[in-house]
């Protein structure tokens, strides 16, 4: 072997820290800001997962994993806005205004006409 050059092993097999340089498979995503923004704004809206998922063509365990907070709050923003709905209807009247109330009652405050009535 002349002593300038590698054995064949190293020329063929690269080191650990070689490899590892060179990742196998997709990058990781890496959300934007204008992605966190846009999947808040589609999940306040009551888009479901699968179609945000869709739209930025990334895994559904990847848009839980990456977007979990943007998620939630867009949930939470939903929850408000469909309850304030709601309770509007429900300060109306006619026969509209008390299947909100009672919905509103059975959802929210465990309400049941079926429920025993509590002692006296």
């Amino acid at each position: 072997m002349i002593s300038n050059q590698l054995p064949l092993t190293w020329v063929y097999f690269p080191s650990m820290d070689e490899a590892s340089e060179q990742c196998p498979g997709r990058p990781p995503h890496r959300p934007t800001d204008i992605q966190r923004r846009l999947v808040q704004m589609l999940a306040a809206e009551g888009v479901p997962q699968r179609e945000i998922c869709r739209l930025l063509a990334i895994d559904p365990k990847t848009l839980r994993k990456r977007y979990r907070r943007e998620l939630d709050v867009g949930a939470a923003k939903l929850e408000c806005a469909l309850t304030f709905h709601l309770l509007r209807i429900a300060g109306g009247r006619g026969a509209v205004a008390l299947k909100a109330i009672r919905f509103a009652l059975q959802s929210r405050f465990g309400w049941s006409e079926f429920a025993p009535r509590p002692p006296d």
